[in-house]
């Protein structure tokens, strides 16, 4: 499919206002969005400010799910990954489809140990394994088969621990089969998975714990939920204080009509519940977390011209994200920052985001909001962090912080990603077709 029409605002927005910012960060502007109308436009008749869900919540909560989980009549009705989805391929869009990007050693072989079921029932837009994983505790949203849980199981060791939360009831059945499979190929006297099946806006429900987490990670599932901020908001209340949400999602470029967001093959695929990229920053702040650290972006196409039509001039982009639940601190300055090269898979560089890659031994310069991520997460014991003017030892080169170079449009984004391709000889851009085959 060729590129979309080009981008354009779909209603007149309002002025920018001011959001606050993580610890020791100073205020950051807000998308051009009100918080009243954000919530209108997620949740349809329902306005949270309210405290009530509206006359037609319940209906509109209960058909998405069904949509996408409960047998219905006919293949465009979905009953996407219970029924009509039995395999990757079956999929009309590439939404729900990994990337290709260069994968880390350490976890090419550990999604190579998954079993072949697990992984065959696999659907997902991009890779969410983050990095400085030994002895987390990791909550999955939306773990489905369980790929990414049993590839997590092996990087966090038995002393760490996995736990999957999945709507869809045959998927959660796949995950459990092979439990006792993944743990005797890993050589763990027990096991250090569990898989749940609940809904991800409702974890208090299934039993998870207030900051009971280190990590939580989403694979291309938030779209599928209609109250968007009750999944940040429970998220934040159990993850633990330096806790980290690395999730990829779909977004997309404008507010989406009525159609797009009620249309059953749309929905199923994740691009009708896509949230308008700027409101995530909206989202996330108003409940606590830092602003989004952008990490990967990459445009998705559409292999069926009826739903191409239907979708319009507006674009889509898988990304992946970085969210961060900081303790209630002082003010934090710009510092200088070192990488001791101590995090598996990442000795010589470690690419936090798409504005900061931390070579071994060099010195980097950071802004207050990153200077406040180092220090207060589980990155802090793997760097060496001063206040700017303080000497630092080091035998690397030295980068300064300039605050017009970063990112935070994902299709900004996805759009250098594909000049960088289009550069690119022929057979370097097309090495890879999908993570187990990433080299």
């Amino acid at each position: 499919m060729g590129t979309l029409g080009p981008e354009r605002e779909v209603r007149t927005r309002g002025p920018t206002a001011q959001v606050g910012s993580c610890p020791g960060a100073g205020p950051r502007e807000r998308g051009p969005s009100g918080a009243l109308g954000l919530e209108s436009r997620l949740l349809g008749t329902q306005v949270l400010e309210s405290g009530g869900r509206g006359d037609m919540a319940p209906t509109r909560d209960d058909e998405i799910r069904k949509d996408v989980q409960v047998p219905a009549v006919g293949p465009m009705a979905a009953n996407y990954y219970g029924q009509v989805l039995k395999k990757s391929a079956d999929l009309q869009t590439n939404a729900c489809v990994t990337a290709a990007r260069p994968v880390p050693k350490h976890i090419r072989e550990a999604l190579q140990n998954v079993n072949e079921e697990v992984s065959l029932r696999y659907y997902g837009c991009g890779l969410v394994i983050p990095e400085c994983l030994e002895n987390c505790w990791i909550l999955d949203l939306g773990s489905g088969s369980g790929r990414d849980c049993y590839a997590l199981s092996q990087l966090v060791g038995e002393k760490g621990h996995v736990t999957g939360i999945d709507m869809t009831e045959g998927q959660v059945e796949v995950a459990n089969k092979y439990i006792e499979y993944h743990m005797e190929k890993y050589g763990f006297q027990s096991p250090n998975v569990t898989f749940i099946h609940g809904y991800i806006e409702k974890l208090g429900e299934a039993g998870i714990k207030n900051e009971s987490y280190d990590i939580v990670i989403s694979n291309c599932v938030i779209n599928l939920v209609p109250d968007k901020q009750q999944v940040l908001q429970e998220v934040y209340r159990v993850l633990k204080h330096g806790g980290e949400l690395y999730f990829s999602d779909v977004y997309a470029s404008l507010e989406l009509p009525e159609e797009v967001r009620t249309h059953k093959v749309l929905r199923g695929e994740c691009l009708g519940g896509a949230l308008y990229w700027k409101d995530l920053a909206i989202l996330a702040q108003k409940i606590g977390f830092c602003p989004p650290r952008l990490v990967t972006a990459n445009f998705i196409t559409v292999q069926n011209k009826e739903l191409e039509n239907m979708i319009g001039d507006c674009r889509f982009v898988s990304a992946t994200f970085r969210l961060f639940k900081l303790p209630k601190a002082g003010p934090t300055k710009r510092c200088q920052v070192i990488y001791n090269g101590g995090i598996t898979g990442h000795e010589k560089e470690l690419i936090f985001d798409a504005n900061f890659t931390f070579k071994k031994d060099e010195t980097v310069e950071v802004d207050e909001e990153t200077a406040a991520i180092l220090k207060n997460s589980r990155f802090a014991q793997d760097f060496l962090i001063r206040p700017n003017g303080e000497k630092l030892p080091t035998c690397g080169g030295y980068t300064a912080f300039e605050a017009k170079d970063i990112i935070t449009d994902p299709f900004k984004l996805a759009e250098g990603s594909d000049n960088a391709k289009s550069r690119s000889p022929p057979e370097a851009a097309s090495s890879c077709r999908g993570t187990e085959k990433c080299c």
